[in-house]
């Protein structure tokens, strides 16, 4: 009863969910890896493994704004973990599927929907839980904290499953996950997450659950700063999503399936993140944070989409996964450090949520387009003799992942190019001084 009554606050507690998070981080991203290896065997199609993705995003974006104002009425500490047990239930019923031979491609479908649905309430509850948990001067570390828990995970993740499908089978893998998840929901049990006290702003984004829902909406377009931030990132991830989906099938084109080689690349690219979110930790981001968002946009685009594109070997490949994941938490963890310092608390799931959906609507989208376009018309125009080979065959190669590769490669220098037209946009730029925070506001 001591520990209930003692429970752990401040960094203390968002340390052990942190803790717990990295575990779930790593459980599901062996069975991610897994699932994508079993997709493309039993399918051979870039579109089967974009079309896995669109199921888990596209939830997310259809639920946001409801999930958010949901979230800013409920316990946020509750609402987390009933996404960790949906998340585990689904990779139960997987289980069973695949235990008794009736998994099929349809079945992954379907869990990513269920998943993706929870993910809607997960990350604005996480999000708007760290502003009532930490003082302002902790958010950037402990943001860059979480990115490197997603690199740790995307380092160890697809090295452990590529080691372990043969020795435990996918099925194995499957149990390790429900196995993190239980443990990432005892860490949850053990803290204490304040909730947030009432501020003007909540008070006004008062009503019913449909006006709540589309708060997060006026509480962006009435602050043009909060509104080009995340344009910035509605164009960014359009373009990178595009190219994001197809980096499995474009590595296994060009290796033969050498599963290995993908999951080194993918292994690297989690150093990268990892040290980038170690750097982000330490250092807590630019003192301008906005600088921190665009620069590492840009180089981010640059690495992870033409560098990517134009490689042709596994030693290119892994650099521009280095190089992209490194500046990827500077960026996001910038970004989110704006958000949780300007927005208040008690309304942060639902602006968060409606964040979400601003700067993410166009994946699915992308992501639905990105498999057929691949298949249908930049790979055959990419083989050799194709409409599109003469004139960038010299670029990235033809032959199989070429029409992939050349997709990488505009979608990153468009990127790169979102990013600076950003830069010049004052709203923008200026951003953290045209935004009061939220804790002067509140003492005004």
């Amino acid at each position: 009863m001591k520990l209930l009554r003692k429970a752990p606050t401040g960094m203390l507690a968002f340390t052990l969910i942190w803790i717990g998070q990295f575990a779930s981080l790593l459980g599901s991203g062996m069975t991610g890896f897994g699932l994508s290896i079993w997709a493309w065997q039993a399918t051979g199609q870039a579109t089967a493994l974009a079309l896995a993705a669109f199921f888990f995003t596209g939830p997310t974006m259809l639920l946001s704004p409801l999930a958010g104002a949901l979230v800013d009425r409920s316990n946020r500490k509750l609402v987390m973990m009933l996404s960790d047990i949906a998340a585990g239930l689904t990779t139960l019923a997987l289980l069973i599927l695949y235990a008794t031979g009736h998994l099929q491609i349809w079945h992954i479908y379907v869990t990513n929907v269920i998943q993706g649905a929870f993910r809607a309430f997960q990350w604005p509850a996480y999000s708007a839980a760290m502003s009532t948990m930490l003082r302002k001067e902790d958010l950037g570390r402990a943001n860059g904290m979480l990115y490197m828990a997603e690199a740790a995970s995307g380092i160890l993740a697809p090295v452990a499953a590529a080691a372990l499908i043969g020795v435990i089978g996918i099925g194995g893998i499957f149990i390790v996950d429900i196995a993190t998840l239980a443990f990432a929901i005892l860490m949850l049990l053990l803290v204490h997450v304040p909730q947030p006290v009432e501020t003007e702003a909540g008070r006004a984004g008062r009503g019913t659950l449909w006006q709540e829902s589309g708060y997060g909406f006026r509480y962006i377009l009435a602050r043009p700063s909060l509104l080009g931030l995340q344009l910035t990132f509605f164009f960014f991830n359009l373009l990178l999503s595009f190219s994001g989906v197809l980096q499995a099938p474009m590595i296994l084109s060009r290796t033969g399936n050498d599963t290995v080689t993908l999951g080194g690349v993918q292994s690297v690219a989690g150093v990268g993140m990892l040290l980038g979110g170690v750097v982000m930790s330490a250092w807590g981001g630019p003192k301008r944070r906005v600088l921190g968002v665009l620069g590492g946009m840009f180089f981010s685009a640059l690495l992870g989409g033409a560098l990517m594109g134009l490689g042709r070997s596994a030693l290119v490949w892994s650099i521009a996964g280095f190089g992209s994941m490194f500046f990827l938490p500077i960026c996001n963890g910038s970004s989110q450090a704006i958000w949780q310092s300007k927005v208040a608390p008690d309304v942060q799931g639902r602006v968060f949520a409606t964040r979400l959906l601003i700067a993410q609507i166009t994946a699915p989208v992308a992501m639905l387009a990105a498999g057929p376009l691949a298949d249908r018309v930049f790979e055959p125009a990419m083989m050799p003799g194709g409409s599109l080979a003469g004139l960038f065959g010299g670029w990235v190669g033809t032959g199989p992942g070429a029409g992939m590769a050349l997709t990488f490669v505009v979608t990153g220098l468009l990127g790169a190019l979102v990013s600076i037209a950003s830069y010049l946009v004052p709203h923008v730029r200026n951003a953290e001084d045209l935004l009061p925070d939220h804790d002067a506001a509140t003492a005004s």
